[in-house]
């Protein structure tokens, strides 16, 4: 039985969702719909879009900005210069988010000028 309508604010050049395993190509849906692990201590929230999650429009992509400068993302300001600290957070959150696994946000994803049938 599927499960509640969401609706998720997502950037118009972004990329279609990947099939689940397909390798991440930046789509962001995963992240715009609540926030992994260390996104939900980087966004102090455990629904929703994760304030860590960052558009790059020049890749037309949304990149994990925990593994750009994660101590700026969880301290909620930004910092000028990197941090000692920004490699061993950087590493933890290159496991938290299983990047280079895959993608594994099993969503259900339709683009908003797509017509979707009426369940039978």
């Amino acid at each position: 039985m599927p499960g509640p309508t969401r609706w998720i604010r997502i950037e118009a050049a972004a990329p279609p969702k990947p099939a689940v395993g397909a390798p991440c190509n930046g789509c962001g849906q995963c992240c715009l719909a609540e926030p992994c692990p260390l996104g939900i201590l980087a966004s102090r929230r455990r629904h929703g879009e994760c304030a860590a999650l960052e558009w790059e429009p020049t890749q037309a992509r949304y990149r994990c900005g925990l593994l750009r400068a994660p101590l700026a993302h969880l301290l909620g300001r930004p910092t000028k210069q990197a941090h000692a600290l920004d490699g061993p957070l950087r590493a933890l959150a290159r496991r938290w988010i299983a990047a280079g696994s895959g993608c594994d946000a099993e969503l259900e994803t339709l683009h908003p000028n797509e017509q979707k049938a009426p369940p039978a």
